[in-house]
């Protein structure tokens, strides 16, 4: 006789968790996500190829590093394919007698790895030709990969730079500043590119521990903004979480929130004209980098002169000044 089993249905907390889990939300102590948006997590016992995306690395690594193995590789093509020349004998490129051999005759493999260049970026001087069907065999072989090479290159050149991506700053700190007449929880955006975002939206999440059923678990609270979107963004945005009796943070002072590991969790998401596709960027805020008893400075600057407009002095961006009366408890 088949037992039925009934499964508990998910609760709103479960349902607010972001994907991380019931076993980090308990035991985790670090926070969930860096300043730079990447999560504080990491995934082991998978082996290296199952793992790996090559594609997803060159797209994703500094420019440094993509140019760097790019330059490695190509050094590392040229020198496999000189060995295989000097292996064919010494027979196995012929060059004319003048400048072009002068001081190479006695270094057949340098010779071999310049005859590799030209071959594999279809430069072809002439000076130096392959000689047999050993050589002509190899230098087909390069001449192929040198095709594919480039091509592969200029594939992923051209994906780094028509990848979409938000670069959006945040403020350095998050602010509890005043707010007609209580408190809101604060922090700016601004995008430093020239191009236009729309329909810029926010979400921000509280991550606090508390003592569930004797153990100590992670909660998830949404924190409801004074305007969780603008239709533009020219300037600046000043993200506001009105701290009232409704607030999760009401109530909750610089200790405690120390003391329950709180972490702000943000999700910044905007239409991006110039490829005319949706753009994601999320950061988080731990209690270090929460001031308390201050106001954001005023960025706003006019310009004069016959072009009459409003700027933004970014100078001022992450600027922050006492707000009066002291709200620090």
């Amino acid at each position: 006789m088949a037992t039925e089993t009934t499964t508990r249905p998910l609760s709103e907390q479960d349902l607010r968790d972001l994907g991380f889990g019931a076993v980090v939300s308990r035991e985790s102590q670090q926070r969930l996500l860096n300043r730079d948006g990447s999560f504080n997590v990491e995934r082991k016992g998978l082996s290296f190829w199952s793992s790996f995306s090559a594609y997803h690395a060159m797209l994703t690594m500094p420019w440094w590093e993509f140019f760097g193995i790019a330059a490695v590789m190509y050094f590392v093509i040229n020198a496999l394919f000189a060995a295989a020349y000097v292996a064919c004998g010494p027979d196995a490129l012929s060059g004319l007698l003048g400048n072009d051999t002068v001081g190479m005759e006695r270094h057949p493999y340098l010779r071999a790895f310049f005859f590799s260049v030209q071959t594999v970026s279809t430069i072809g001087y002439g000076h130096i030709v392959p000689v047999g069907t050993a050589a002509n065999t190899i230098v087909a072989i390069e001449a192929l990969v040198g095709l594919f090479g480039f091509a592969i290159v200029t594939g992923l050149l051209f994906a780094r730079f028509a990848r979409p991506t938000a670069k959006v700053l945040f403020s350095s700190y998050a602010l509890i500043a005043p707010y007609q007449n209580i408190t809101a929880f604060e922090f700016r955006v601004a995008n430093p590119r020239s191009n236009e975002l729309i329909e810029v939206s926010a979400k921000v999440l509280l991550s606090r521990f508390e003592d569930v059923d004797g153990s100590r678990t992670r909660r998830y609270y949404p924190l409801p903004l004074e305007r969780p979107g603008v239709v533009f963004l020219p300037l600046t945005w000043t993200v506001v979480h009105p701290i009232d009796e409704k607030s999760p943070l009401f109530g909750e002072t610089a200790e405690s929130l120390k003391a329950i590991h709180a972490e702000f969790l943000v999700l910044l998401s905007a239409f991006d004209e110039t490829f005319s596709t949706t753009v994601h960027t999320r950061t988080s805020y731990v209690t270090e980098e929460v001031k308390w008893g201050y106001r954001f400075a005023d960025a706003f600057v006019a310009t004069r002169g016959r072009r009459n407009k409003v700027a933004v002095d970014m100078r001022q961006f992450d600027r922050f000044e006492r707000a009066t009366p002291s709200l620090e408890r």
